[in-house]
């Protein structure tokens, strides 16, 4: 059985100009030690989807479907005992360390209070293994730097305490939201390097949320891509990056710069995610693709396995074969 089992995920939002779907139908499983990237523009519906799992909506927000997590539904879930999971068992690195940790704390208090509420650790105990914590993230003398405030750390190194406080309790999931946004591309790499390091060590299970294609190649094995609330295509990081079928994943994988192709051109694509509240009738991508037909305005393609190719699924009326063209005519 799957560690993580999601089930036609919805999540909506009541807000002044109407209801809002920000997922829609998503599904995927997680065994353990894999790794699954959700990728998409901002405002795809990446961090609404695992927020609603963690039970973590804005008040206006709620979600359907089912979440499963060890046999066990996150969604219907008490909220004691999803409590009892979250930060334990399931853990989460959020977008911007700044905001997520408390600036009126010190280190050392915010993290050891995860182990005092999950363990039932005393405070002394809970700081050593903090400490053994820090260093397991590279942070220089951690012995010391522990009894410091979140603004006496550089980015990097606040973004290595998130994740040092997400893996504190040891936990079979880890679900990283943007962890390298706004760093540096030398720290990025540091933070890809660590979580690899970290799941080889412990075997977590990662999801990986991201609008950075490099890092969905250097950690994920399987790849998720979301527009407009809905799932384009889902496949193996090698099925994405060698054979994209959706026009979508085409045009993202055409804005990537690549030090092989110095004469390639960055095609950007074309107009604006779209607006949540007043979706198209057909497909969401439809405004956008080069590839548009009719039928895609006015009716919505379902997401189906490809012929010869069942671990790949798609939600596109174009053909493969034509996907495949654009592809190559795009140097992709």
């Amino acid at each position: 059985m799957p560690l993580i089992e999601v089930d036609n995920l919805n999540v909506q939002f009541d807000t002044p100009d109407g209801r809002v779907t920000a997922v829609n139908g998503v599904s995927f499983a997680l065994d353990k030690g894999q790794t699954l990237g959700i990728v998409g523009e901002s405002g795809s519906g990446k961090s609404q989807a695992v927020l609603a799992m963690m039970g973590l909506l804005a008040i206006n927000g709620r979600a359907t479907g089912s979440a499963r997590f060890d046999g066990q539904d996150l969604l219907t879930m008490p909220a004691q005992a999803l409590n009892q999971i979250r930060g334990n068992r399931v853990a989460m690195i959020f977008q911007d360390p700044m905001t997520s940790l408390n600036p009126y704390l010190t280190v050392e208090r915010q993290m050891t209070e995860v182990l005092e509420f999950h363990k039932g650790l005393s405070r002394q105990q809970a700081r050593l293994r903090c400490v053994q914590a820090l260093d397991a993230v590279k942070i220089p003398e951690a012995a010391k730097r522990i009894g410091m405030y979140p603004h006496e750390f550089s980015g990097g190194m606040r973004q290595r305490v998130m994740i040092a406080m997400a893996l504190l309790c040891e936990p079979d999931v880890l679900i990283a939201d943007e962890p390298t946004t706004a760093l540096d591309v030398t720290v990025q790499a540091q933070i890809i390097a660590l979580l690899r390091e970290l799941q080889r060590d412990y075997g977590t299970a990662i999801i990986m949320i991201t609008h950075d294609l490099g890092v969905v190649a250097g950690l994920c094995d399987e790849v998720m891509v979301l527009y407009g609330g809905r799932v384009m295509e889902q496949a193996s990081a090698e099925a994405i990056f060698y054979r994209p079928t959706h026009p979508y994943t085409v045009g993202l994988l055409g804005a990537v710069p690549r030090l092989e192709d110095g004469d390639r051109a960055l095609v950007a694509i074309p107009g604006a995610p779209p607006n949540m509240a007043r979706l198209p009738a057909g497909c969401p991508f439809s405004e956008r693709c080069t590839l548009v037909e009719a039928r895609c305005d006015s009716t919505r393609p379902a997401l189906l396995p490809i012929a010869g190719r069942p671990a790949v699924l798609r939600s596109c009326h174009q053909s493969v074969e034509a996907v495949e063209r654009h592809a190559r005519a795009m140097r992709v």
